[in-house]
């Protein structure tokens, strides 16, 4: 029996495997299941209202609202990066609270208060979208949803009367909508200078308090009064237009210093120069510029072989600070070829003169500005005879005059106070200018008063970004006058004496007068969709 019990068992194996197998397949093609353990997937339209409402406030607003943007590559960076965070926005808080603290240790017999522990948990908050807004303004504008379901392990521990207790906070949950602007944009890393941060709508903010082990927020009543009066007091604090600045850059790096008046400059004369041509003689003329400013020097005439040259020119030049700014004068010698002979070169501190005080100097030339003043120079170079006069602009000069407290008649005040002002140009960008061309070579002309400046040109766009600034002083504000800016493309290579005119637009000046400063987008006269976006300032201190 044994052998014959050995062989059955063999055949039956051979032959139950496969028959076996094939009733398996025929029974899980051909058979229907008895239950659907998941509903068929629908859309959200066939969603019946209830349900719908129950399921929209977990949906993320790239879902409902399509200005919002999915930034999951965010969520996942902050993911990586939230040990880090943690540990680092938990040191942040520990310094910020010990000073609070610290006002109320003595009080309520209150011994010490200090963190046992503090951690933020190891879930991270979620960015559930992202609407980024497009503004005239030097910054850049978005509004991120963000939503913290964590799980903190916070536990303060108060010293009453010489006993402990520890206070946990448990299941915190933060919803919020914020508004963050980064601005000023500037060309210095991280190129924006302040982070400034604005709620849009109250906050909403859950959590559980735990005291001697027992949860606070149990008592009746006292959930909803926490809850209410957290959301009333963030509100009042951050609550658009309420917002919170966090500078990142120093404020003298971020903050661009505004003219505050103009310094009048009248070359007079020059007397016993040196002799740098072959001949016996030089050509003469003048380099004046102010320290700290980018703009190009100023300049005089020539004279041509004079050691001794009149000139009597008159230049205006932009103050912006006249405690540290210090007026540079250079006398020349020019040369048709090669470098021009520097033939001396003399400083005046601008906090040397007096704000609307006319003074003359008759200054020694010496040869650079390491030479001590009190050594004299053994080869006399000359001497240069100019006057000065700063007149701050209106602001300016009544600041002045209430610091020095110095009695005037009001004839005096009215000649005292200038008008002048400086007219700001920023050429920004443009959009969608055309030529006849497939390719533009597009750059702008401010025309103004009969002065031309010009942007740089880009080659082959028809959305430049200039980003470029120019300035014109003025004796009086521009009254019933206007501005043209002109947008032309320039031909290259073969073509590059051909111009064309892509469009222009003229400006009125009287709204800049009034407000000070506009800041808008022009569409382009002669130009089929062209818009080109110009700011104006108008400053008088």
């Amino acid at each position: 029996m044994g052998f014959f019990g050995s062989v059955l068992g063999i055949l039956g194996f051979a032959i139950g495997i496969p028959i076996g197998l094939i009733v398996g397949f025929f029974v899980f093609v051909y058979s229907q299941p008895s239950h659907e353990e998941y509903p068929p997937a629908r859309p959200l339209v066939e969603t019946s209202i209830t349900l719908l409402l129950d399921l929209l406030p977990d949906m993320p607003l790239w879902m409902k609202n399509p200005d919002y943007e999915r930034v999951d590559w965010f969520n996942r960076f902050l993911s990586y990066m939230w040990p880090y965070l943690d540990k680092a926005i938990c040191e942040i808080i520990k310094s910020s609270a010990q000073p609070i603290f610290a006002d109320y240790i003595g009080t309520f017999c209150i011994e010490s208060i200090e963190f046992e522990t503090l951690s933020l948990g190891s879930l991270p908050p979620t960015v559930h979208g992202v609407k980024f807004y497009e503004t005239n303004e030097k910054e850049l504008l978005f509004e991120p949803s963000v939503k913290w379901a964590g799980n903190p392990n916070i536990v303060l521990v108060i010293k009453l009367m010489s006993l402990r207790i520890k206070v946990q906070l448990v299941d915190l949950q933060i919803f919020a909508i914020m508004r963050v602007a980064l601005k000023p944009l500037l060309p210095t890393f991280p190129c924006f200078g302040t982070v400034v941060v604005s709620l849009m709508e109250k906050p909403h903010v859950d959590f559980g308090l735990k005291v001697l082990g027992g949860d606070l927020m149990s008592i009746p009543g006292l959930y909803r009064y926490v809850q209410e009066t957290i959301k009333r007091q963030v509100s009042s604090m951050y609550h658009w237009p309420q917002v919170l600045e966090i500078p990142i850059l120093d404020a003298s790096t971020a903050s661009v210093k505004k003219p505050v008046g103009l310094l009048h400059v009248n070359i007079i004369r020059a007397r016993n120069l040196l002799k740098k041509d072959l001949l016996g003689t030089s050509d003469p003329y003048v380099k004046l510029s102010l320290t700290g400013e980018k703009l190009p020097a100023k300049k005089t005439t020539i004279k041509k072989r004079n050691l001794n040259p009149e000139w009597n020119e008159h230049f205006k030049l932009i103050v912006k600070d006249p405690v540290s700014q210090v007026l540079q004068l250079e006398v020349f010698d020019w040369d048709k070829v090669g470098g021009h002979d520097r033939l001396g070169m003399q400083m005046i501190p601008l906090k040397k003169i007096n704000p609307g005080e006319k003074k003359v100097f008759n200054l020694d030339l010496i040869k650079n500005s390491n030479i001590v003043m009190d050594v004299p120079e053994k080869k006399q170079r000359g001497k240069l005879e100019l006057d000065l006069r700063y007149v701050p602009f209106r602001d300016e000069s009544l600041k002045y005059r209430n610091d020095v407290q110095d009695e005037k008649s009001s004839e005096d005040d009215d000649e005292f106070l200038s008008n002048a002002g400086l007219l700001s140009v920023a050429i920004q960008s443009a959009k969608d200018v055309e030529g006849k061309k497939i390719y533009t070579n597009p750059y702008a002309l401010v025309l103004f008063r009969g002065e031309k400046k010009r942007t740089k040109m880009l080659r082959k766009t028809r959305d430049p970004r200039w980003n470029e600034e120019f300035q014109f002083t003025l004796e009086e504000p521009p009254l019933k006058e206007s501005i043209r800016v002109e947008v032309m493309s320039k031909g290259t290579g073969f073509h590059f004496r051909s111009k064309e005119e892509l469009g222009h637009v003229d400006i009125n000046l009287d709204d800049v007068v009034a407000n000070g400063r506009i800041n808008q987008k022009y569409h382009l006269i002669n130009s089929r969709n062209g818009v080109i976006h110009i700011e104006i300032r108008w400053t008088t201190g």
